[in-house]
């Protein structure tokens, strides 16, 4: 097998794997893994099977389908509960992480960059309430505002 470039590398590795003895070629995503991370796992085993997009616009046309059909589901009144809103919520991750990883993006160091990033605004938040005197149970969401845009001009 003759490889010139990453992609044919990657494409060669999963058909050796298959030669192998996996029965599949999603077959190696090891099922113990955090969501996010196999749905990463799941599509780069697809693109070295040749099963992707040609071009970015193409990825992000899908993510506006998926956000699309999400919404649909919330205005024809399926509750949040239903399977269906669930459903149509985990295609617009999965299309949304089909993305990120097109555009060589980790989807998890991205959120847990996002989460370190709540936590600290968050934690300004309480600090600055508490230095007021308050509690950010009785405040409204227009005064913990206030404090929320001063935290985000924070180095």
């Amino acid at each position: 097998m003759k490889a010139d470039t990453e992609e044919q590398v990657k494409q060669n590795w999963e058909q050796l794997k298959l030669q192998e003895g996996n029965k599949t070629v999603l077959g190696g995503v090891p099922k113990s893994l955090p969501a996010l991370v196999k749905a990463m796992r799941i599509q780069e085993k697809a693109r070295g099977a040749g099963f992707d997009w040609e071009e970015k616009s193409q990825v992000w046309e899908k993510v506006e389908e998926e956000l699309a059909e999400f919404r649909q589901a919330f205005n024809e009144e399926v509750t949040a509960d239903s399977g269906e809103a669930e459903g149509e919520f985990g295609d617009l991750l999965f299309s949304l992480v089909n993305y990120a990883r097109f555009v060589d993006i980790n989807p998890e160091t991205a959120l847990e960059r996002t989460n370190k990033k709540f936590i600290k605004r968050f934690s300004y938040l309480e600090e600055e309430a508490r230095k007021a005197g308050k509690n950010l149970k009785d405040m409204t969401l227009a005064e913990m505002d206030v404090y929320w845009e001063k935290a985000k001009k924070l180095p």
